[in-house]
């Protein structure tokens, strides 16, 4: 057995366990890798054999945990759930006080709180951190958000911040061109101190619901063009190309219109028309959801995008339904003089859309962060998100430089630049939503998106009503406009008289 100790240990060899190892020993550090199932340990050892660093596996996890320096680190990239607890488990009884555990995994993040108090018993420390970027933001720079003990952080800043995505700081554009064994060098790393015990797998747990979102408003575009305009999916990737080079500016831009260029190897045909309408989840845009209704926060856009997977999903009733019931006669084709017009109009729908969107996501991290006492830095996290996660986008920079300019700002949409940016799309925006209901186009986030926008800057409301109907079917009470707020009432209705209730 080698007596040279490993930096950092990683346990779980799928394809992000085995991408974000070669990743850390690319930046010359020592990382010993251990998997359940010895034959995949051996198989990537060997099908890796140049890489830079010193990349060593193990058969028994006694040998693992042996091989690391103290305190040991050791990063968990195994199964969300049961077996991250399992692989904690059997753990426990071969380390020391101060060694630190770090789960990579998708975790929810009230797990992450639990095992972070339980471990904190023990004298082990615990992070969970957040890593975005799919497989080849792993391998060669991704967003790493870490949560959970201070202390432990600043043992892993150092490989933390040389494997994460690197961004120009000067104008927060991703620096690439990292290929194996040839790192990014330089650049603003795209990691920080999340803050305390979950808040690592919370913020990553929103950035996938943004995610979502993003995901739903760019298919929404794109039915748009291709139902209103009669377009080709090379033609709507033309499209996506040019938005990809203005404010749309982003990695899910970017890799929307390859897939739509993409040819399919057996038709020969557009490559998304050979796809299935049924999109898959992994359940974390469905935390997301079921959060913002725990806390009382609006996120229907977060949401709507979830319920666009869940209705795609139900693909026979569908059919079924298309056969029964009948669609709204579709408008005339776009004369040659409007398409320009109409394409413009669907960029800025969808623009305005994605700021609404991410003003949810960034609304409900603050009410976690006032509820949890994380002290999150805004700022910080929408600039981490720039480069290496799927999210990637030109447009996060300016949500640092909104959050740089009022560290307290309660919503995106107050801040000057995305004001006056609605201000000047919006006509185009619900033109494109009447358009869509007009033609039986559904756009659940567009419209979603713009309720919530009408919504947030209404001073009145009409749950005016709703709380009177409360009150009258079930005494709920309610609050008056010429009283202080918190002061509660309650019509007896069959009397008419009015009393006030001391406890709500």
């Amino acid at each position: 057995m080698t007596s040279i100790k490993s930096d950092i240990g990683l346990i779980g060899l799928a394809v992000m366990g085995q991408n974000l190892a070669l990743n850390i020993a690319d930046h010359n550090f020592n990382i010993s890798v251990y998997n359940r199932t010895y034959n995949k340990t051996k198989q990537f050892l060997t099908k890796n054999k140049k890489t830079p660093g010193r990349l060593i596996g193990f058969e028994l996890i006694e040998d693992f945990i042996a091989s690391l320096k103290r305190p040991r680190k050791i990063i968990l990239l195994v199964q969300a759930g049961n077996a991250t607890d399992a692989v904690i488990n059997s753990l426990l009884p071969l380390l020391e006080e101060h060694d630190i555990i770090i789960d990579g995994g998708n975790s929810q993040w009230e797990d992450t709180i639990r095992r972070e108090k339980s471990l904190l018993n023990q004298n082990i420390r615990f992070l969970g951190s957040g890593v975005s970027g799919g497989e080849e933001g792993a391998r060669y720079g991704p967003s790493l958000m870490p949560g959970g003990s201070f202390e432990a952080w600043k043992e892993i800043e150092p490989i933390w911040t040389a494997i994460a995505a690197k961004v120009n700081p000067k104008d927060g554009k991703p620096i690439s061109g990292a290929t194996a064994g040839n790192p990014v060098q330089g650049g603003f790393s795209c990691t920080c101190y999340i803050g305390p015990n979950g808040s690592g797998h919370y913020v990553k747990m929103v950035h996938n619901g943004i995610e979502y979102g993003d995901m739903q408003m760019i298919c929404e575009a794109y039915h748009l063009l291709r139902e209103l305009l009669d377009l080709s999916p090379a033609e709507i990737g033309d499209i996506f190309k040019r938005w990809n080079t203005g404010l749309l500016d982003s990695f899910l831009i970017e890799i929307t219109a390859d897939i739509l260029y993409q040819k399919d190897p057996k038709t020969g045909g557009p490559f998304v028309d050979s796809v299935l309408d049924t999109a898959g989840q992994k359940g974390t845009g469905k935390w997301t959801s079921v959060n913002a209704l725990d806390m009382g926060i609006p996120a229907p856009t977060i949401a709507e995008a979830v319920f666009a997977r869940c209705l795609s999903a139900i693909k026979d009733e569908r059919v079924l339904a298309s056969n029964v019931l009948s669609k709204p006669k579709k408008s005339q084709l776009i004369s040659e003089l409007d398409k320009a017009s109409l394409i413009e109009s669907i960029h800025d729908a969808l623009y305005c859309s994605k700021i609404c969107s991410y003003a949810q996501g960034f609304q409900l991290m603050r009410e976690a962060d006032k509820i949890n006492n994380w002290n999150l830095n805004f700022g910080n996290i929408a600039e981490i998100f720039r480069g290496g996660c799927i999210i990637r986008a030109a447009f996060l920079q300016k949500i640092t430089e909104a959050f740089e300019k009022n560290n307290k700002l309660e919503n995106l949409l107050i801040d000057s630049y995305f004001k006056e940016t609605i201000e000047k799309a919006e006509d185009h925006w619900r033109k494109v939503i009447s358009l869509a209901v007009q033609n039986g186009i559904p756009v659940p986030t567009f419209s979603s998106a713009l309720a919530y926008f009408d919504g947030y800057r209404s001073s009145v409301l009409p749950q005016n009503l709703l709380q009177a109907q409360r009150d009258y079917f079930g005494a709920h009470t309610y609050e008056r406009v010429d009283s202080d707020r918190g002061r509660f009432f309650h019509l007896d209705w069959s009397s008419q008289n009015e009393r006030e209730e001391l406890e709500n």
